[in-house]
């Protein structure tokens, strides 16, 4: 039997009598799009990431605090994932959440398997409590519902969800680490509080709000209840908070009477600003929500963290004048200290 030759010069054996061993040309197409956007090791960094999360997502300012680059540059790659359909979207409140889609995950899990194992251990690996998933799960419900008994009118739903959310929220700070229950519960109880505020209440609620929450804002924070007590609320927050406060802003808050256990990063959460009748931004731009019926203030004032100690105490002093001129104008009886 002779071999057959074809127009186009190639064997008739050659060719395949069937094309099922080949996946079709728009699978293909799709697979190769899906490739292309994970070339990119930005991407598959950010990717692993929300895969291993503990809750399964992520927003853009933690992924920015991962990779350090910028928000919008990590905003442009997540839309790129998200276009191509590995992942999903979600806004709840301030923030907009990336999950890896329900028809990628298997392929995701697989990838990280077979490439990078180490970040599928990394998920399985204890906790910051130095116990399991589990373990810390009953923890955290045990506290919700002691914390339940204090906020009755929120119901067991919200109040578990927060005390979740304030613990993976912290979590992500791997320094605080070792008192994350603890700082979870201040964290949790602060929420439910801010959750339970009734408009129209007499006394003023203030958050102050930085990048970190580890300089200006904990300054602020400090400052504004040293003079005024508990005839103010005060609230500090970070749009993506350090891993604890500043070295040298500590002293600072010290010589303030701060409450030390208090002093720690916290992230912005939206009950946080719903709660607020004033916001004060210190350097991070238009990340805080506008709501109505809000009074919104921009200071601009240093960053102690690039501060040598002269200029950190000009930072508190430049901040202690703006924090009185506040304080003035919202409590007008107050009787300030004459410096």
């Amino acid at each position: 039997m002779t071999d057959t030759v074809l127009a186009n010069g190639t064997d008739a054996q050659c060719e395949p009598s069937v094309d099922s061993h080949a996946i079709g040309v728009e699978v293909a197409e799709v697979v190769a799009t899906a490739l292309k956007a994970l070339s990119e090791p930005l991407r598959l960094r950010m990717l692993s990431f929300i895969a291993t999360a503990p809750e399964g997502e992520a927003c853009v300012c933690d992924l920015a605090a991962l990779t350090e680059v910028s928000q919008p540059t990590v905003s442009h790659h997540l839309r790129l994932l998200r276009e191509t359909g590995i992942l999903s979207s979600e806004r709840r409140g301030t923030w907009v959440w990336y999950r890896i889609a329900p028809g990628y995950r298997r392929a995701v899990a697989t990838l990280l398997e077979s490439f990078a194992p180490a970040a599928l251990d990394a998920h399985h690996a204890p906790g910051p409590l130095g116990a399991g998933v589990g373990d810390a799960d009953a923890v955290l419900d045990r506290m919700a519902t002691q914390l339940l008994g204090t906020h009755p009118e929120l119901g067991q739903d919200v109040v578990l969800r927060t005390v979740r959310e304030s613990y993976t929220a912290l979590a992500r700070s791997a320094q605080v680490s070792g008192h994350l229950i603890n700082l979870t519960e201040r964290f949790a109880k602060q929420r439910l509080t801010d959750l339970s505020r009734r408009s129209g209440t007499d006394t003023p609620q203030i958050l102050f709000l930085c990048v970190a929450n580890a300089g200006r804002s904990q300054l602020a924070a400090a400052l504004t209840q040293s003079y005024a007590g508990d005839r103010v609320i005060v609230r500090s927050a970070g749009s993506t908070p350090a891993a604890q406060v500043h070295a040298a802003v500590r002293p600072e808050l010290e010589a303030l009477g701060a409450d030390a256990d208090a002093a720690f990063p916290k992230p912005l959460t939206d009950d946080a600003v719903r709660a607020a009748d004033v916001v004060i931004t210190m350097g991070c731009g238009d990340v805080c929500p506008v709501l109505p019926g809000k009074r919104y203030e921009d200071w601009v004032v240093g960053d102690p963290a690039l501060a040598s100690p002269a200029g950190v105490a000009a930072i508190r002093d430049d901040i202690d004048t703006r924090v009185r001129a506040l304080l003035t104008e919202l409590l007008p009886d107050l009787h300030l200290p004459i410096r």
